[in-house]
């Protein structure tokens, strides 16, 4: 008697081992990835009748929409629906409670958008926002809704997708955690649960050629934003003298030709919240390691009399920025991000830290370099980080700006063609209207022996267009229950317009919608009736269609 008693609680002991190694948790929905997109696509499976759960990375929900991007690249918000704005709505509803207003009176606030006024009290929405405050509606939509989050959780890239027949069957994170679900929603800012599938993904710019595209590929020598060399400057350690070698981050590739594709992709930055009101604000630290050499092409553009560096400090409520990229040597750490996409855990928290080093040394430099203007020294020494942002990072964004990683090769490929009008898109799941935007990729030496940009694009299309359903889902031979609305199937430079904020968080409710018919009609993501999903998108207010 006391033999089997003490093999049944040893018996208990490693089955309690072994769940511990392997916590099981099932749904029908799981979204992997903390993004925007990824509590839209939560929501909308659970107001659709579903059991969802978030597998998140990140601590921290939102990804750039609560990580620094609160100047809204909106486009025109007359087709910005669903969930996407009921988020904007809900900003709205906060910042009408004059408690929001700490640092400053809303009656000070300059009330600018992008192309909007930040407060729209007519439909009684706002594009322009604080971080923290688009993170506390994040949460407010997962607490409300009762959604599990697993935060902290990555997936385990080398084994971790378990598959049959061309279906996912679970996901499994460094943790050991497992989640089964019936459908699953990649949405990563980088798509790694679509490539640990086995689903097709590319990374780069395309050949014009491939697509007939105009805008796609190499595009040195034209410049559609003011973030170029516009003076001649040597890009050498002794200016003029090849000898002397390049300055630090300037490429010695030479210029292939215009539309040739490649695999670089365009560069990243972190959105810093900053502030100027003297009790918000943290003074600029000299970062560890520091050098004044890695910026001396800046010292040599302002020698050159460009006067441009505070344009794109763009302010949100309480005397805060959103500040963005601007200028030929700015926030943008141009070519280094080259191998983010498809690097390893430990290789992309290096480029990180790389981005965050560069950055903290150029606000330093600007700050405290007497080859600065003097006058810009003086408004430096006006702003610092806001001090009530990111108090878990140093006030630092806790999201890199990962303007494009991988971007999948999924049913239909959505091109420049598509956004210009010049191909119907017979299934739309959501619209989008923003400039084709490209940031530069890479910073090189002309012919001329001067430093310059090259990748900065700027084309707006002539009116909103429509994202095509089969560009949200993988080839059917490669998985039949996966729905991808970040990474999605697009062109480089069509994807410079699709990866706005606002479309992630549609996109993401749409995925999640034709996820939850998938599961109602047992059907594969390819074999879905779209007739039902548009019905069913429509009915939750999602635009689709221009009016």
């Amino acid at each position: 008697m006391k033999k089997s008693g003490y093999i049944l609680i040893t018996a208990a002991l490693v089955l309690m081992q072994a769940c511990g190694r392997s916590e099981r948790y099932h749904a029908d929905v799981i979204v992997y990835g903390g993004t925007s997109a990824a509590v839209t696509a939560a929501v909308e499976a659970v107001k659709s009748g579903k059991k969802a759960i978030i597998v998140s990375p990140d601590i921290h929900l939102g990804g750039l929409s609560s990580g620094g991007l609160g100047f809204t690249d909106t486009g025109n918000k007359a087709v910005i629906g669903g969930l996407s704005r009921e988020f904007y709505h809900r900003i709205w509803l906060h910042y009408n409670d004059s408690s929001a207003w700490k640092w400053e009176k809303q009656s000070e606030y300059g009330n600018r958008g992008q192309g909007t006024p930040a407060i729209d009290g007519e439909n009684r929405t706002m594009w322009i926002f604080e971080p923290h405050v688009a993170e506390k509606v994040f949460e407010a939509f997962i607490s409300e809704y009762d959604i599990p989050v697993y935060r902290d959780e990555w997936l385990d890239r080398e084994s971790g997708v378990e598959t049959e027949g061309g279906r996912i069957l679970s996901i499994t994170t460094l943790s050991g955690k497992t989640f089964r679900g019936k459908i699953f929603i990649d949405a990563t800012y980088e798509g790694d649960l679509m490539a640990s599938a086995g689903v097709s993904y590319t990374v780069g710019r395309e050949d014009c050629s491939l697509y007939n595209e105009e805008w796609n590929g190499v595009q040195a020598g034209v410049y559609h934003h003011r973030h170029y060399f516009k003076t001649d400057i040597s890009p050498y350690v002794v200016p003029d003298d090849p000898g002397s070698g390049l300055l630090p981050y300037v490429s010695d590739e030479p210029i292939r030709p215009n539309c040739t594709g490649d695999n670089k992709i365009q560069a990243y930055c972190f959105r810093l919240c900053m502030s100027n009101h003297p009790d918000n604000r943290v003074p600029f630290e000299k970062p560890e390691n520091y050098d004044p050499k890695n910026y001396e092409l800046l010292a040599r553009v302002f020698e050159s009399g460009w006067d441009e560096w505070f344009d794109k400090y763009d302010m949100i409520p309480n005397r805060k920025t959103d500040t963005n990229n601007h200028g030929p040597f700015s926030t943008d750490f141009i070519g280094m991000n080259y191998d983010y996409p498809e690097a390893s855990y430990e290789r992309r928290k290096e480029i990180i830290r790389e981005h965050e080093n560069y950055q903290k040394g150029l606000l330093y430099f600007v700050s405290t370099d007497e080859r600065v203007p003097e006058k810009v020294r003086r408004e430096m020494s006006r702003w610092g980080l806001a001090a009530d942002e990111f108090t878990d990072n140093g006030n630092w964004p806790h999201q890199l700006y990962i303007r494009e990683a991988r971007r999948m090769i999924g049913s239909h490929v959505t091109t420049e063609n598509e956004l210009l009008g010049k191909v119907e898109v017979p299934d739309p799941v959501g619209m989008g209207s923003y400039t084709m935007d490209s940031h530069n990729v890479q910073r090189y030496v002309t012919a001329e022996g001067y430093v310059q940009n090259e990748g900065d694009i700027g084309v707006h299309p002539r009116k909103p267009y429509k994202i095509p359903y089969r560009s949200i889902i993988p080839k059917k031979e490669e998985c039949v229950n996966l729905l991808v609305p970040v990474c999605l199937s697009s062109s480089h430079i069509a994807f410079g317009s699709i990866r706005m904020e606002p479309v992630f968080m549609i996109l993401g409710q749409s995925a999640a919608a034709a996820a939850c018919l998938a599961i109602d009609q047992n059907q594969a993501v390819q074999e879905l009736d779209y007739t039902l999903l548009r019905e069913k998108l429509t009915s939750e207010r999602q635009i689709v269609e221009p009016e």
